[in-house]
C-alpha cells in the first residue's frame, strides 16, 4: 500500500481514523487546462442565428426598399436590386405587391417565403434551442409546401385564379417552415473545429 507521506508533495492530504488512513483532498493529476469546466457556454450558435436573422431583415428591407427608393429619385440604388433579384424572380407586376406606385422587388409569393423565413428566423430561439442540430421529419416539410404547389398548379391550369394573398400566405408558410430544416444544418457547420479539420485535410 502507498504510504500517504509519499503523496503530501502531489497535494493529497491523508487522515488516520480508526485505524485505517483516510483521503481528505484528492490533488488534480492533469494540467488545469485540460479539464472542461462545466459552466463553458458556446455562442457559436448564438453568432450564427444572429448573422442569419440580420441577413433576412436586410433581404426584406431590399424587397421593401427598392419601390420606396424609386419613388424618391434613387433610381441606381433601386435598378440595383431589382437587377439583384431578377436573377431569383419573375417580377411580373400583375403578381406583385406596390408601394408609393412602384412594385416590390420579387412577387407576392416570393415575398411570402422571404418575410416566413425572417419571421420565423427570429422567433427561432423562442420556439428551439439553439445547440439543437437535428431536424423535424421531413414530411412537415412536404406538408408545408403542399398548398403552395397547390395554389400555383390550380392557377397554371387555369382551374382557380390564385390572388396575392394566397401567394402570400403559401409562401410564407413554407419559408416559416424552412427555417427548422435550415438553420440546424448552420448552426451545426457553426460547432464544427474547423482547425482540427483541416489539419486532418492537410495531413491527409
Amino acid at each position: 500500500m502507498t504510504d500517504p507521506a509519499d503523496l503530501e508533495h502531489e497535494g493529497s492530504k491523508w487522515k488516520m481514523e480508526n485505524g485505517k488512513w483516510k483521503i481528505l483532498v484528492v490533488s488534480m493529476r492533469a494540467c488545469p487546462v485540460e479539464y472542461t469546466p462545466q459552466s463553458f457556454t458556446d455562442r457559436r450558435p448564438l453568432l450564427m442565428w444572429s448573422v442569419v436573422a440580420v441577413a433576412c431583415l436586410m433581404l426584406v428591407g431590399m424587397i421593401l426598399g427598392a419601390p420606396v427608393a424609386l419613388a424618391r429619385g434613387h433610381n441606381g440604388f433601386a435598378l440595383a436590386i431589382y437587377g439583384a433579384f431578377s436573377h431569383l424572380c419573375h417580377q411580373i407586376p400583375e403578381r406583385s405587391f406596390f408601394i408609393a406606385g412602384h412594385q416590390f422587388a420579387v412577387c407576392a409569393r416570393c415575398t411570402g417565403l422571404y418575410a416566413g423565413f425572417t419571421a420565423a428566423t427570429i422567433c427561432y430561439p423562442l420556439v428551439r434551442p439553439l445547440r439543437l442540430t437535428n431536424t423535424p421529419p421531413r414530411r412537415w416539410l412536404f406538408l408545408a409546401a403542399a398548398p403552395l404547389a397547390i395554389d400555383f398548379l390550380l392557377g397554371f391550369f387555369g382551374i382557380w385564379e390564385n390572388t396575392h394573398l394566397t401567394r402570400l400566405l403559401t409562401g410564407a408558410l413554407l419559408g416559416s417552415v424552412s427555417v427548422f430544416f435550415v438553420m440546424p444544418g448552420l448552426i451545426d457547420l457553426s460547432l464544427m473545429d474547423w482547425r482540427r479539420s483541416s489539419g486532418r485535410n492537410a495531413i491527409s
